[in-house]
């Protein structure tokens, strides 16, 4: 743990009262009294300790500049994505038993243009000026232009990307034994030839039990690889105009991605066992997987082995990319959406979330959420030490890890995200499930097979060529262009 003395939350509050909170909020003729705050709800799927820290910024902003504007907010946790997902188009659709919309909302892009769509959602730069937009990452500000015309309607609060985890402790191992060396996991294709090299190894272990070699990795969101393979492969997978969705799907991009995914997992090299990956690796089913910056604070000290619970050291790393590919990385991370209804409460909302976003309270909310803050002023190393240092910080040293890591990821990297368009949800969740539910299916089968004797060459044969590839590309596309409604 990071930890640094001297926590200078009274010099914020100074500096918050030398900006003129204490005067009535003034734009286009609003005006908030501090004697009748404005309430502003907020619903969002933050839990431990990412709950406790936004609850610990809210309550800041009540007592400090919330105080001296009138402006009051209460947060409420509605449980995951999707059950916060659930209980917003409940609200807005009035289903029976629904509460009122919240005046926020934690949003991924999908579920915001479902209710921009329905007209509820403001446009924010009503109450932004320029400068102050400029000041957030563009790439940030550009992926919540949701509306018909580019209208902004998802706030930037935090962000993140994908990171590769890895058990240092098993690698240490297993380089040690191999030779192998961490620069072979720089590509996918030297990923899955690790993969293989580590599962022959394990299996070498156990020389009177054949096939019982253990998996290296696994992944976290499988449309993620999709998105972010097919544009580091040069083609923009969801080709978005208009807010229509062109699916170019490349053969040759989808063989990559079949070879460096399926055949690897049928294979046993590769595996998927709990909900997330992390889980995998605690349980010492995997040594290493990719997913979300936030994920490193799951990331386990130890690891169930048969001989008990042993502690573990880790590595965070860039994800791997495509050899010969450019650099790409997927950005992410739900942003805010404010409703439609009063312009007081319009602009106290948009006013709470400029100042959470401020650099100070948005890198002390990254710092235990795992999230990366949003300014373009806020992501930097230096200044992250700095934080630290003047404000006491506590950090994990795998957030922090994660953390710097995009922050080179950041300067190195396209950071893409696809548009939000008609039947998103539906396309997103044949990339997710499609590859995925056949892979695991088909590992299976090559259980079962080399259960009865084949080899693991004779298991998987049928499974891995080019008929079966071409059979799962025609069915796959099929699915994309059905969920999209072409």
């Amino acid at each position: 743990m990071r930890r640094m003395a001297g926590y200078a939350a009274g010099a914020l509050a100074a500096a918050l009262l030398l900006s003129g909170c204490g005067q009535q909020a003034q734009q286009e003729g609003i005006r908030l009294d501090p004697k009748h705050p404005v309430n502003i709800t907020v619903w969002h799927y933050y839990n431990s300790v990412q709950q406790v820290a936004f609850d610990q910024l809210v309550e800041e902003f009540n007592t400090t500049e919330g105080a001296e504007r009138g402006i009051f907010v209460e947060a409420h946790s509605q449980g995951n994505v999707t059950d916060l997902e659930g209980k917003v188009l409940d609200a807005f659709n009035k289903a029976v038993g629904s509460e009122a919309p919240p005046d926020i909302f934690s949003s991924y892009a999908d579920t915001a243009y479902a209710i921009e769509k329905m007209g509820y959602l403001v446009d924010l730069e009503q109450y932004m000026t320029r400068e102050e937009l400029s000041g957030y990452v563009d790439s940030f500000v550009e992926e919540g232009r949701i509306g018909e015309n580019g209208e902004l309607r998802i706030f930037p609060t935090a962000k993140s990307s994908e990171i590769f985890m890895l058990n240092k402790t098993a690698w240490d191992e297993f380089a040690a034994a191999t030779g192998a060396r961490l620069e072979q996991l720089e590509t996918r294709e030297g990923l899955a030839a690790t993969a293989r090299q580590y599962y022959e190894w394990t299996d070498s272990l156990t020389p009177d039990v054949a096939n019982d070699g253990k998996a290296f990795y696994g992944r976290d969101a499988m449309a993620n690889m999709f998105i972010i393979g097919s544009q580091e492969l040069g083609t923009e997978l969801l080709h978005v105009e208009g807010q229509q969705v062109e699916l170019q799907v490349s053969e040759d991009v989808m063989r990559r991605l079949w070879d460096f995914y399926y055949v690897p997992y049928v294979n046993g090299w590769y595996s998927a066992y709990g909900r997330f990956r992390a889980d995998d690796v605690k349980l010492g089913e995997i040594a290493a997987y990719t997913g979300s910056t936030a994920s490193a604070l799951y990331f386990p000290d130890q690891v169930e082995t048969e001989d008990g619970p042993q502690d573990v050291d880790y590595l965070v790393m860039p994800e791997p990319a495509f050899e010969g590919a450019k650099p790409c990385a997927v950005q992410q991370g739900a942003g805010m959406v404010v409703t439609k209804s009063t312009p007081e409460h319009e602009y106290a909302a948009v006013e709470f979330l400029k100042w959470f976003t401020q650099k100070n309270n948005n890198v002390a909310f990254a710092c235990t959420a795992g999230y990366l803050p949003v300014k373009k002023d806020a992501l930097d190393r230096q200044v992250l030490d700095g934080m630290i240092a003047e404000n006491g910080l506590e950090v994990a040293d795998k957030i922090y890890d994660s953390l710097v890591t995009c922050f080179e990821l950041v300067k190195t990297h396209e950071l893409y995200t696809s548009k939000a368009f008609d039947n998103g949800a539906a396309v997103r969740k044949v990339l997710e499930y499609n590859l995925a539910d056949k892979a695991a299916a088909d590992r299976e089968l090559v259980e079962q097979r080399l259960a009865e004797g084949q080899t693991l060459a004779q298991a998987t044969a049928d499974l891995t060529g080019d008929a079966a590839f071409g059979e799962w590309l025609a069915q796959f596309t099929a699915a994309l262009h059905e969920a999209a409604g072409k």
